[in-house]
């Protein structure tokens, strides 16, 4: 019998959230300014924060240069909160596909 072992750390979040409800407030600068320094429209932003909108490779670069935690961070964050969607979405329709041993 196997025992399923819980998940450590956080809940998937998408980097918006992490944007919007974390770092935001911590630089303390309007968001018409941010999105200035990364060099996207206002609405590119606001999409961004309002989570209808990815985190893109080029976005992550743009985000890790202005915190200073590099582009990985962002886009390790947009991977787990799409696969964890994903996984949501097709739930039983993963479960049923086989895993095939490799010869």
């Amino acid at each position: 019998m196997t025992k399923k072992l819980p998940k450590r750390g956080l809940p998937p979040m998408h980097p918006g959230e992490l944007l919007r409800e974390e770092i935001l407030p911590a630089l303390d600068r309007p968001k018409t300014e941010i999105a200035r320094l990364l060099g996207v429209s206002r609405q590119t932003l606001y999409d961004l924060l309002k989570e209808k909108q990815p985190v893109t490779p080029v976005m992550a670069l743009r985000l890790g240069k202005l915190c200073g935690n590099g582009p990985d961070i962002w886009l390790n964050l947009q991977k787990r909160y799409d696969l964890d969607q994903a996984e949501r979405e097709l739930g039983e329709d993963i479960k049923n596909i086989p895993t095939l041993a490799v010869a």
